[in-house]
């Protein structure tokens, strides 16, 4: 259990100082933990700043497996590109399939508890647990589990929060109102504790962002104590709003097509290792468009809107690259890529070529064809659960750790970056905290993984979103899409891109594996009908 000292401050919000543990004797800490009749648990007290790295993780919002360049992508990413020349690429590293769900998992380092909100008080976040190990910690960008006295990032363990608190806004000008097919909402933004509802006239989002969490590390590299930076970006989430200068680099690159587009990354990554070549390239999806029947000059439009929003987040990347080694704190820095789901094939307001992607004043997305060819070679996008739904990139560059230009196998999931966090920081996972008993840790530690090691993985591993289900073990992995209705079963080791279904040819395993899948399912509250 930790016992937190608390620090008088203004106002309503009450923060803790955890610092003071490491100014105070020992023998102050053992008079204080009699005369409270608890123990202190101050975890990395005894451990020198440079035996403990600082993080910064960094999300991207809808970006698909093969957008960036070192996952064979046509995008310019030259610092993304620059972190996987310098760490480590996984190759099987998984999320949940849509945004809330694997923001509540990263954070939590649990499977999402859908039923009564997502961050409850009985789990306790990255931030939490960092800062009781004296990291101080910030976060920057998109948030969007809440912002109530319990849930606002403020109140659940980060020292500087700047952000949105919803799920996506005007890139530009974010105090414009969502369109009626969206709801007609006006997102919340908030710095800290504290509402904004002003913005520059030069604005954007994936900028703003970047500033504040370089003034975070520089602020942070001044103390004695390691930092958490966490960096939530809405790129490329629509709406699809960029920068003309970013666009023009990519106007026309587009005009091949989605399943020439698809071929063309699926030739790179098989160039790069990052596929094995026995995989086929998976066959069209069935919401996407026949090229030939388009309008060509607004499909290029779209998706190059989408590739300059992913060029100015690697920009604005160099940038939290920069600052690292401005401040000196690279080599012990642990730095984390990865994105939320697979690309988006959601299309809100419709496919109309009368609204311009990229400016502020209009409302569009990439669509299905260009949200499934965002992630060659596999199945399906965001909210679906083959593998194109839930393999994203993952980048670790730790340049006094992890050897350069490497790649693994190995397979990790979300859930397992809240473990590796308490790893690396010497913290302690609590048992109880501020009074609430605190689900058990479901994530292992990827540390022997980020040192050119294997582990001990999972055993099982499983998603549900929207009536997609999936259930991995080992090599097999039992698929429910919730457009076929029925069990289809995968041997994802010789054949990761699903192309042929074994359900019917091993119906014992599938029946296993859905009967586990089940038991899952009533363990976490995942909505389902049986």
């Amino acid at each position: 259990m930790f016992q937190r000292i608390p620090m008088p401050q203004s106002g309503h919000h009450r923060s803790f100082e955890f610092r003071s543990l490491h100014s105070v004797t020992a023998f102050t800490i053992a008079v204080y933990a009699v005369l409270s009749g608890q123990l202190i648990c101050a975890p990395g007290v005894d451990a020198e700043p440079s035996d403990r790295p600082s993080i910064v993780l960094i999300m991207a919002d809808d970006m698909g497996f093969s957008d960036i360049g070192c996952y064979g992508g046509e995008v310019d990413t030259p610092n993304l590109n620059r972190m996987a020349k310098q760490g480590v690429r996984f190759k099987q590293f998984y999320n949940n399939a849509k945004c809330t769900t694997t923001r509540a998992s990263l954070i939590t380092g649990l499977y999402p508890r859908p039923k009564g909100g997502l961050l409850k008080r009985n789990m306790v976040t990255i931030g939490e647990v960092l800062r009781e190990a004296g990291y101080k910690t910030s976060l920057s960008g998109k948030w969007h589990l809440g912002n109530g006295e319990t849930t606002h990032p403020f109140r659940r363990g980060f020292d500087r929060y700047y952000g949105l608190l919803d799920g996506c806004c005007n890139f530009f000008e974010p105090t414009l109102a969502d369109p009626p097919f969206k709801g007609g909402r006006i997102r919340k933004f908030g710095h800290d504790d504290k509402p904004i509802t002003e913005f520059p006239n030069d604005y954007y989002t994936t900028d703003a962002f970047t500033d504040h969490a370089v003034e975070s590390i520089q602020q942070f590299s001044q103390a004695d104590e390691p930092f958490f930076v966490h960096v939530c970006y809405t790129a490329p989430h629509y709406p699809l709003h960029a920068k003309p200068k970013d666009i023009a680099k990519y106007r026309g690159k587009y005009m091949l097509g989605w399943d020439v587009l698809r071929q063309q990354r699926h030739e790179r990554q098989l160039a790069m290792g990052l596929l094995d070549p026995n995989w086929k390239l998976s066959d069209t999806d069935s919401k996407s468009y026949d090229w030939e029947a388009s309008n060509k000059e607004w499909e290029d439009l779209r998706m190059a809107v989408y590739a300059a929003m992913i060029d100015s987040m690697d920009q604005n990347i160099g940038r939290i690259l920069r600052a690292l080694d401005e401040q000196g704190v690279s080599d012990n820095t642990l730095i984390m890529f990865l994105s939320d789901n697979g690309g988006c094939a959601e299309e809100p307001g419709g496919r109309n070529t009368q609204v311009i992607p990229g400016p502020k004043d209009f409302y569009t997305a990439v669509g299905p064809a260009w949200g499934w060819a965002q992630n060659a070679p596999f199945r399906r996008y965001k909210s679906w659960v083959h593998e194109g739904g839930i393999s994203t990139p993952f980048i670790a560059r730790w340049p006094a750790v992890i050897k350069a230009n490497t790649m693994t196998n190995e397979v990790a999931h979300l859930i397992d970056l809240m473990a590796t966090c308490v790893d690396l920081g010497k913290a302690t996972y609590p048992t109880n905290y501020n009074g609430n008993e605190i689900l058990p840790l479901e994530g292992i530690s990827m540390t022997p993984l980020l040192r050119g090691e294997t582990r001990q993985g999972h055993e099982t591993l499983c998603w549900e979103w929207s009536g997609n289900r999936a259930i991995r073990q080992g090599k097999w992995k039992l698929v429910w899409d919730k457009l076929v209705k029925k069990w289809e079963l995968y041997d994802v080791v010789a054949d990761r891109t699903e192309m042929n279904n074994l359900a019917d040819a091993d119906k014992a395993r599938a029946k296993a594996m859905a009967k586990a899948w089940f038991g899952w399912a009533d363990t976490t509250g995942a909505r389902y009908a049986r």
